[in-house]
């Protein structure tokens, strides 16, 4: 006759049952994960090898699937904020300054942008951001890579007709990183009609602002905007008098993209 061991004689069936149920779960839960695996897996991605490279991946909370180049951003805090004075510094084609726009009796396109881009620089020093200021022309552009750019332009000095009062924000037609692209521009044509209370001109928007180069000549992961912040001829009280205000309307665009703040886009032009 056989004698059990103390270990035998304790050994009750609840134990037992106890054990295979947790080899049960255990089970299940492999299951469900090769389950998923192999609901994702696509014969011409993955070969066997590759499967199992998968599985192990996920089974130790892990994944080798590597992030495209778009996906590989910066935080927003890491890189500086580009901030382009429109018309300021020479051609280097020409070695000529260009002032842009012109009034009758000597103001330029170029006094305005420096003056409002200098307080905009200032406004984002003053929130604890890293900011690189620009000429038009200025060999920094070249690859600039940052958390977002701004280019500050302003409209005609001519007498257009009543409604050439107001601002236009646009990016590139082409960019490679549209969403991001496209919500600069919501923050900022958002948060600077606030500030300023001037109308949005979407539908006036020219090739020369969806084409502007410097959209061509900055790293292609930035994401940029150009604003004409308001027409000379009939903004041009608001543009000598109120360049802060101007300002104001700009950083705070900036900040709402940066911090990720909601954003209305004004989707069409005045009556």
């Amino acid at each position: 006759m056989s004698r059990r061991t103390a270990g035998e004689a304790n050994r009750s069936p609840t134990s037992s049952s106890s054990q295979f149920t947790r080899h049960v779960a255990v089970t299940l839960g492999v299951a469900a994960v090769v389950a998923t695996v192999l609901t994702a897996w696509k014969p011409a991605s993955l070969d066997p090898g590759e499967l199992v490279g998968e599985l192990m991946a996920i089974l130790e909370g892990s994944s080798d699937e590597q992030p495209t180049q778009a996906e590989v951003l910066e935080p927003a805090g890491a890189l500086p904020i580009g901030i382009v004075s429109g018309h300021a510094g020479p051609n280097p084609d020409s070695g000529l300054e260009d002032p842009g726009a012109t009034c009758s009796d000597g103001l330029t396109e170029a006094e305005i942008n420096a003056e409002i881009a200098s307080l905009v620089q200032a406004g984002l020093e003053g929130a604890g951001f890293e900011t690189v200021l620009l000429d038009e022309f200025d060999a920094r552009l070249e690859g600039f890579r940052g958390a977002a750019l701004v280019s500050i332009h302003t409209d005609s000095c001519a007498a257009i007709n009543e409604l050439a009062t107001g601002y236009k924000v646009t990016a590139a037609v082409d960019t490679a990183v549209p969403d991001r692209s496209q919500r600069l521009v919501a923050c900022l044509a958002d948060r600077y009609g606030r500030v300023t209370n001037l109308v949005n001109h979407p539908n006036s928007v020219t090739l020369d602002m969806t084409e502007y180069h410097t959209f061509f000549e900055i790293d292609s992961l930035t994401p940029a905007a150009i604003v004409e912040v308001g027409f000379l001829f009939l903004d041009r009280n608001f543009l000598t008098r109120e360049p802060d205000k101007a300002a104001r309307g700009i950083v705070d665009g900036l900040l709402c993209f940066v911090n990720n703040e909601p954003a209305i886009l004004p989707l069409s032009d005045p009556p």
